[in-house]
């Protein structure tokens, strides 16, 4: 007899081995968020969660923090005459200004940079841009000059020779063109990286999104703005935005800076940060600083919430 055996092919077992913690797709993405995390906890989280502490303290930095509750926010709101009377209408009328008109200049002047060749175009976009960067300097330096109070002051010095005047005007040191000062100064340096942000957006919208556009009977650089170039660039829109708010909430520094001093000359120029300033290093009174820091943070972040209802892609 035969005997017919049969063979089987054995195949080997194959024990998949699990993944390491350290070779996962999520811890790889934590390490490298974590550089991140640790820098924003450290400047941006953790200042802010202690701000919110501080401001139901009563804290001279000398001192150990005593709990007020609200008295600090109610103080604010109810007594505190300055920032009703100067502070917040000064920094309402800055922002509204500064903040949609530095940010519709730098959508105008990016469009208008945009139809021109590529190296002039670098070195005006340089020259716009540079004024963001050095411009507590040229504050410092070139417009106090030109508004000087004295015969060596460039609008005093032309006014006085065309004999508009007969004195010199005390431009920084009085309180009936102060603001306006500000305000203009604060535009001229205000095309900032929003500003690069729009032209790099206009400069990267494809030319045939245009040309189809005319072809369907667009008919004029109006429409064009409208309806090809502001919703083809709505993350670069977004993100100017947001940069024109919180500049605009943020630049009190430029009224000291002209002034020379904290608190502007009769509160003419006293913006909520300038308020903060003079509570927190000059009053030593921390807690009501941080008190209106808080209610600043709540401002910008309203108005931020705003700008992403009316240029979010959703």
């Amino acid at each position: 007899m035969k005997t017919t055996a049969n063979t089987e092919l054995v195949q080997p077992v194959v024990k998949k081995r699990k993944k390491s913690l350290f070779h996962t797709e999520g811890f790889k993405g934590g390490a490298l968020l974590l550089p991140y995390g640790i820098v924003f906890s450290m400047f941006i989280l953790i200042p802010v969660v202690i701000a919110i502490g501080l401001s139901f303290t009563y804290y001279d930095v000398i001192n150990k923090p005593g709990f007020t509750g609200l008295l600090n926010y109610i103080t604010l709101f109810t007594q505190d005459e300055v920032f009703l009377k100067y502070v917040l209408p000064n920094t309402l009328l800055y922002a509204l200004v500064v903040g949609p008109g530095g940010y519709a200049l730098s959508f105008l002047l990016a469009w208008m940079l945009a139809q021109i060749q590529a190296v002039p175009r670098t070195i005006i976009a340089l020259a716009i841009y540079t004024p963001s960067m050095l411009g507590q300097v040229f504050i410092g330096v070139i417009w106090k000059t030109i508004f000087s109070g004295d015969q060596r002051g460039i609008i005093n010095n032309l006014l006085m020779k065309l004999d508009v005047i007969d004195q010199p005007i005390q431009f920084l040191l009085t309180k009936d063109y102060f603001m306006e000062i500000m305000i203009f100064v604060s535009l001229w340096s205000a095309m900032g990286i929003g500003f690069l942000a729009m032209i790099s957006g206009i400069l990267n919208i494809n030319d045939e999104l245009y040309e189809a556009a005319y072809v369907d009977g667009m008919r004029n650089r109006f429409q064009e703005i409208f309806y090809i170039t502001i919703p083809s660039m709505k993350p670069q829109m977004l993100f100017g935005a947001v940069m024109a708010i919180v500049n605009a909430f943020n630049m009190g520094w430029i009224g000291v800076t002209l002034s020379g001093a904290n608190p502007t000359p009769e509160y003419s120029g006293q913006l909520i940060t300038n308020h903060i300033d003079d509570y927190g290093f000059i009053r030593y009174e921390m807690g009501y600083a941080a008190a209106v820091s808080v209610v600043l943070l709540l401002v910008v972040y309203l108005f931020n919430k705003v700008a992403q209802k009316l240029f979010s892609e959703d």
